[in-house]
């Protein structure tokens, strides 16, 4: 007989782990099998426990998992890869406390696992350490790629310094224009500077050439809804929880983006859904809060943003969302802890703004006005500290827009743009009352109320590309021929037609910056409707000195750049009115409360409507909104809001001074002309 082949049982262990692990991301169920039939063999085999744990992980049943991996770690107190999928099943268990702890142990053990820190950073962002999650981030890409020149941003990154990351990636990607890694860093830089279109198409690039790199997936959606495109957002969303159905920053991600496209029922849903497993995040209750709110549940907004107080006192922006629902008012417990909250010194920038301004709202109620201005006063100094505002270019601006857009400019343009009718502008200034207006007209059968929309601005934008100053806005739309004018106002129609719901012909556009775009609109949408919401200058403007926006507002945290700003306003729309006579209807808020059904009626002849009932009893409307205003416009026209500037009029000064002859010309009883 020949000699038989030697059985070599170590080489036979090792390649069928290695087979099941290798099975582990293609086939769970086979690599499940594989791991079993070794165990029957050697039931005591650390890697095919692992092995085993993982394929029940990604099968979907965390907890049998977590009966595998959790005995093994304590027999494996060195493993960093034990620790690692400990750390993914006890996260997907909600155990997000126990999860990070576990990835932490693992990124001891073994610091440079890219797969360590991605999975830290999303548990930490599920535990609302939205900072720390960052930074894990950041370590994800250092630990990706070992190159010296990405080790060197990803540190920049980490310490927020942008000019020398974005050095750093450029130099990089000039040699390796295929890293994916730099390439999504780069997208990092792009969006922490706003620079959205520039991160998009970078984490397209990424996608591109690596469709399953999921963080830049999640970036890229993140991006889309920046830019107001959330319907695209989604999509992308859908795909992540497709691979990851339980992972909490993509479903947090998914809520949120069901709220910016206006399906808050299923947006509520989600957030609830996924703060039943992880209960214990505050910042996640504030956003349930948020979407309760612009839905009209407001006794359930108002427990949601309290669970949110409850787990973390010092969380200053829950408590400027209860004193944002303007209905609302604070208890004298609550105000000594607003008191006590502004005594820490231990209080960050952002959360010390929000509680002065909702210590400045509790003392209004209260009648305590000159306590009151003092903390709206000291709020509004630390976000203008972050958030500089130049009025001289708003300034610019406007005399460039007059210069160049004349008469000859729109007839020469006439028709160009798209024909469609459809939209409705609501244009102003916050706070003007644009809300009360978009109710009014959106209680009528043929108009749909879409809020505010960043489409328009985005295209205004995009005709700035190349970083060019603002002021130079007028100057480059007029470079456009008739064809792309037309493109840009189908671009528009066409983004925005996911955002409506309803098969009504017309909807409404309330973003109030779209004042300075009138021109824009005339050009790209000739059309149009174009409302704009006018009010009394020092009680519209001492009403955006006291409310605190998110963003894109950054002329109203000082009474002289609010005085300038509405100048320049209403000095843009008087050309516009002298260059198209009779293309803006103008509202006067004043006009408005006192003579409700003869402003309304006009109104809807402006727009062609005939008139329904249901207009007068807007506040039956139980569309959601999402403004600062949405509880009061929940309620029948009411005076009150007329003159509660005059309580505060002693320290309003510098805005009259900058307001100089408008408000000297601003009637007590407004003509609507």
């Amino acid at each position: 007989m020949g000699e038989q082949a030697a059985v070599d049982p170590v080489g036979s262990l090792q390649t069928a782990i290695a087979h099941a692990t290798w099975l582990l991301q293609r086939d769970p169920r086979l690599a499940a099998e594989q791991a079993g039939e070794i165990l029957h063999a050697v039931p005591t085999e650390p890697r095919a426990r692992l092995v085993l744990g993982a394929a029940r992980r990604i099968s979907g049943d965390p907890q049998a998992a977590l009966a595998i991996l959790e005995p093994l770690a304590r027999e494996q107190p060195r493993a960093a890869a034990v620790f690692l999928e400990l750390g993914a099943a006890l996260g997907e268990a909600g155990r997000i406390g126990d999860a990070v702890k576990a990835l932490r142990r693992a990124l001891h053990l073994q610091p440079d696992s890219p797969d360590g820190w991605r999975l830290l950073a999303d548990q930490l962002d599920a535990s609302g350490d939205g900072a720390g999650a960052d930074d894990a981030r950041a370590r994800y890409l250092n630990a990706a790629n070992r190159d010296p020149h990405l080790m060197e941003a990803a540190a920049a990154l980490v310490a927020n310094d942008l000019p020398v990351a974005d050095a750093r990636l450029r130099e990089h990607l000039s040699t390796h224009p295929t890293d994916i890694a730099a390439l999504r860093m780069l997208a990092e830089v792009a969006g922490r500077l706003r620079r959205y279109q520039d991160a998009q198409q970078l984490l397209e690039q990424c996608l591109a050439l690596s469709p399953s790199f999921d963080m830049a997936r999640y970036n890229y959606a993140s991006v889309l809804v920046r830019q107001g495109n959330s319907a695209l957002a989604l999509e992308h969303v859908q795909r992540l929880l497709a691979r990851e159905p339980r992972n909490p920053a993509y479903r947090f991600l998914q809520a949120a983006v069901l709220a910016n496209v206006g399906d808050y029922t299923e947006s509520i849903q989600v957030y609830q859904r996924v703060l039943r497993e992880y209960p214990q995040q505050p910042k996640i209750w504030m956003s349930l809060g948020h979407s309760l709110r612009t839905a009209g549940r407001n006794s359930e907004c108002i427990e949601a943003y309290r669970r949110a107080i409850a787990l973390d006192s010092t969380l200053g922006e829950a408590w400027w969302s209860l004193a944002n629902l303007k209905t609302f008012r604070f208890s004298q417990s609550d105000i000594e802890a607003l008191r006590c909250a502004l005594g820490r010194a231990d209080l960050d920038t952002d959360s010390r703004l929000h509680f002065e301004f909702a210590l400045g709202k509790a003392l209004e109620d209260l009648s305590q006005y000159q306590e009151s201005f003092s903390h709206y006063a000291a709020g509004n100094a630390l976000r203008l500290a972050a958030h500089p505002y130049s009025a001289q270019s708003t300034t610019t601006y406007v005399d460039r827009c007059i210069e160049l857009h004349t008469r000859e400019f729109f007839t020469a343009r006439a028709g160009k743009g798209a024909t469609a009718a459809d939209p409705i502008f609501i244009l102003g200034l916050p706070r003007a009352g644009s809300t009360l207006l978009e109710q009014i007209l959106a209680s009528h059968s043929r108009v749909e109320g879409i809020m505010e929309l960043p489409q328009l601005p985005q295209i205004a934008r995009d005709i700035l590309r190349g970083g060019e100053p603002h002021e130079n806005f007028a100057a480059k739309l007029a470079q456009f021929d008739g064809e792309q004018l037309r493109e840009f106002g189908e671009r528009y129609l066409r983004e925005t037609r996911p955002l409506r719901r309803t098969d009504a012909p017309f909807f409404i556009d309330k973003m109030p910056n779209n004042c300075f775009y009138v021109g824009l609109i005339q050009l790209i949408l000739p059309n149009a409707k174009i409302i704009d919401a006018r009010r009394h200058p020092l009680a519209c403007g001492f009403s955006c000195y006291k409310q605190h926006f998110a963003r894109g507002q950054n002329f109203t945290y000082s009474l002289e750049d609010l005085g300038r700003y509405y100048r320049d306003y209403t000095r843009f729309m008087a050309h516009i009115d002298a260059v198209l006579p009779g293309r803006v209807l103008r509202v006067h808020y004043e006009s408005m409360v006192e003579d409700t059904e003869n402003q309304v009626q006009r109104l809807l002849d402006y727009c062609g409507l005939p008139f329904e009932a249901g207009c007068l009893k807007f506040h039956e409307n139980e569309r959601a909104v999402r403004t600062a205003s949405s509880e009061q416009v929940r309620r029948p026209i009411f005076r009150e809001g007329l003159e509660q500037w005059r309580h505060y009029e002693p320290w309003l000064d510098p805005l009259k001074s900058n307001l100089g002859s408008v408000l000297e010309r601003y009637p007590q009883v407004p003509a609507d002309l």
